[in-house]
């Protein structure tokens, strides 16, 4: 089924002419309509290049931001990646469409628990999601590909670089010294050394639980 003109629109003028050049991530906004993953009341906004508003103080991301991490990921057909903060499940559902495995932790339970449907609503099939602490990963499931936080972290949970595999790379907004601004990091694992890039400023909302700003219980 060929995209909506206007999925079309957001991808060629927010993603491609603002330098997003990977195929795969491209290939995968277009395989993958926004409208399946943003609030009912809010589809007339859906190709807008900012984030949404999903309920439980979460949002889904901008779609511009979203291909940058995606981009930096360098994620690869087969590959297992881990998700934290998965929110309504958009970014599986184009992770899926580029090819990867993706495992999805979401903090809150209703979001959780809703993410299968919009996946399974937007074509993709069946991907594995749990709600949890996104800091600790899914350890049963490790060692990991790849692994994006989606949310603003004062530095890296040590859980999740642990279940990074080797070779394998993590993208996350990490706080910095500026109010209210996150810088967009990328790790790559070398044997036992982490190199550590800064990629871009961002804004993202904050990690939740015993890793994030404040620790919080699960819910």
């Amino acid at each position: 089924m060929s995209a909506p003109p206007a999925l079309k629109a957001m991808v060629r003028d927010h993603l491609r002419r603002r330098g997003v050049v990977s195929l795969r991530v491209l290939g995968a906004f277009l395989r993958v309509d926004r409208r399946h993953f943003v609030p009912s009341g809010r589809l007339a906004d859906a190709y807008g290049d900012y984030p949404l508003p999903i309920g439980c103080g979460q949002t889904v991301s901008q779609p511009f931001m979203v291909a940058l991490m995606l981009q930096a990921l360098g994620v690869r057909r087969g590959m297992k990646v881990l998700e934290v903060g998965a929110g309504s499940g958009y970014v599986m559902a184009l992770l899926k469409a580029m090819g990867a495995r993706p495992f999805g932790v979401e903090f809150h339970r209703d979001l959780a628990l809703g993410i299968p449907a919009r996946v399974r609503a937007a074509g993709l099939g069946e991907v594995e999601v749990r709600c949890g602490d996104g800091g600790s990963g899914w350890p049963e499931e490790a060692p990991f590909e790849r692994i994006l936080i989606s949310a603003a972290c004062p530095r890296i949970p040590e859980p999740l670089l642990e279940q990074l595999g080797p070779g394998g790379i993590l993208v996350a907004p990490v706080d910095s010294p500026y109010h209210g601004a996150q810088v967009l990091t990328r790790m790559t694992r070398h044997g036992e050394e982490v190199k550590t890039e800064a990629l871009d400023g961002c804004v993202f909302v904050p990690l939740l639980g015993a890793y994030g700003r404040e620790g919080a219980r699960v819910v």
